[in-house]
């Protein structure tokens, strides 16, 4: 009773915000309608691959993206809560820029309604590394804040450090998709230490966008080289390669 009566006395002090455009919303903070119309959630068919949207209804097989099927992910399977573009394109630069950590939990609850179906047998959720000089440079890593926000929403385990960065990688933006898969080559390795923790087991990797999927598929290699069973990727963002090449490149994942 005294908690309700706090949270209502806060709330009239610090009336709730939209996330995307900062105007006052009814609730909690969350989307205003039209921050909401704005930001393209995806649902219905998706590829099993990496989690984009695609045309038609889901026959019971699995379905995949041209790209997946071209380039088949060394994961098993990948969702994505929201398209990049408009409004979770500024969201998502948001939280990775803009130091608009707020923005994580909210999101975070977003992925988890999209990976649903990624979520069964408890796997051990980790997000993307940083390296130490990045990290250093820009004081949080957002994936690691939606991993962990992910994992207390779905009571499952969460460890931060399961993958490091290795060695410094240059900025991925305006690089092609060959170049980024060749400089994360061997970038992002998985401490010895953890692979007791690893074996046999599924691993749910998180980021915040998903570009080309070779940061995700340098993370994948490590886990399933160091012994887990079965490698899964949730992101609060997939671009579609069919926007314009310059937006498809300023994600940098």
């Amino acid at each position: 009773m005294l908690h309700a009566r706090f949270q209502t006395a806060v709330s009239m002090i610090y009336p709730p915000q939209c996330l995307g455009c900062g105007g006052l919303v009814n609730q909690e903070p969350g989307l205003c309608g039209p921050c909401w119309r704005e930001a393209e959630f995806i649902s219905g068919t998706v590829c099993e691959g990496c989690g984009v949207p695609l045309p038609g209804e889901c026959d019971g097989f699995r379905v995949e993206c041209d790209e997946c099927m071209t380039s088949p992910r060394p994961w098993s399977q990948g969702r994505a809560a929201l398209v990049y573009e408009g409004k979770a394109r500024q969201l998502v630069l948001a939280l990775k820029h803009g130091d608009r950590l707020d923005i994580a939990s909210h999101a975070a609850s977003w992925i988890e309604r999209a990976a649903l179906p990624l979520l069964r047998d408890n796997p051990l959720i980790c997000p993307v590394p940083l390296h130490w000089s990045r990290l250093l440079k820009r004081r949080y890593n957002q994936s690691a804040l939606l991993a962990g926000a992910l994992a207390k929403l779905a009571g499952l385990d969460y460890w931060p450090d399961l993958l490091r960065r290795a060695r410094k990688t240059p900025s991925l933006d305006g690089r092609s998709r060959a170049e980024r898969f060749g400089l994360l080559a061997k970038a992002i390795q998985l401490p010895a230490r953890h692979e007791a923790l690893i074996r046999g087991r599924a691993i749910l990797l998180v980021d915040d966008v998903m570009t080309s999927g070779a940061t995700l598929s340098a993370c994948t290699d490590a886990c399933l080289k160091a012994g887990a069973s079965e490698v899964r990727v949730a992101v609060l963002a997939r671009v579609q390669r069919t926007y314009r090449e310059a937006d498809w490149q300023k994600s940098g994942a």
